[in-house]
């Protein structure tokens, strides 16, 4: 079973950036599909960057021009670069695949955008 595991949030100023890293306990080669999903407190966990196994991405329209999803499937890593944050980007950060059985959902890791 593979597991995923968060990390790089924190608390940053509005305008600021942070890179999160999903590092997986085994292969995410055979994953089509993975994404990073964020839940807000009182907020339904929401899917907010995918990407392919060919590198194609895709992004919901309050992150566009601002987050950027990339992977490493040698590293068994994705990542998310996120740039220009806004307080509304507040919320705990999880990875997973998109499409297939989901995995165990991760602690996640936190980001805070205040001032």
């Amino acid at each position: 079973q593979v597991q995923f595991v968060e990390s790089g949030g924190g608390l940053v100023q509005p305008g600021g950036s942070l890179r999160l890293s999903c590092a997986a306990s085994g292969s995410i080669f055979s994953i089509y599909v993975m994404g990073w999903y964020r839940q807000a407190p009182g907020k339904q966990r929401e899917l907010v960057a995918s990407i392919l196994d060919d590198d194609k991405t895709n992004y919901v329209d309050s992150v566009k021009g601002r987050f950027t999803i990339s992977r490493d499937n040698a590293k068994n890593t994705v990542y998310l670069q996120m740039n220009s944050l806004k307080p509304e980007d507040t919320a705990v950060y999880y990875c997973n695949a998109v499409l297939g059985p989901k995995s165990r959902w991760g602690q996640g890791t936190q980001v805070t955008v205040s001032s």
